[in-house]
């Protein structure tokens, strides 16, 4: 069934501009011991779980377009966060990869992040962050 929308309610969209606001500004509240910008965080967020990318899966994986990425990249790397390599077989594939600080900023990150959606959505049914998650998918993918 699909959901109709009601002009007298208040708009999806700026509701989760206010919620990515004020998600953002916990995570810089709780991360500034880090030093990093939003945009590193999330960099770092997305190769949390080990796995190389290069900046085109980087740059999907985090919702920005790899020539963004790549002064947010620049600046991790001086800070010796990641390290690009190329791919084997494929000179012209930059992989990006954590070094052993930058393992410990994305699980800094990681814990962070776990620890507030479990303090915003710990006490939702299930139900609710799947439909959630829905709905974010949905956003992403009208973009695209």
């Amino acid at each position: 069934m699909k959901s109709e929308i009601v002009p007298s309610e208040p708009s999806a969209l700026l509701a989760l501009q206010r919620a990515a606001h004020a998600t953002l500004h916990v995570l810089a509240t709780e991360l500034a011991d880090l030093d990093l910008t939003a945009s590193e965080i999330n960099a770092l967020a997305n190769l949390g779980d080990g796995h190389a990318r290069t900046v085109s899966e980087l740059g999907a994986a985090a919702g920005v377009r790899p020539t963004t990425l790549t002064s947010v990249l620049d600046r991790l790397e001086r800070r010796g966060h990641i390290t690009r390599g190329a791919r084997a077989g494929d000179r012209r594939s930059v992989l990006i990869e954590l070094t052993s600080s930058g393992r410990l900023a994305a699980d800094t990150i990681g814990h962070t992040l776990t620890g507030l959606e479990h303090r915003a959505l710990g006490a939702l049914p299930a139900e609710t962050v799947a439909s959630f998650h829905a709905v974010l998918q949905a956003l992403t993918k009208v973009s695209s």
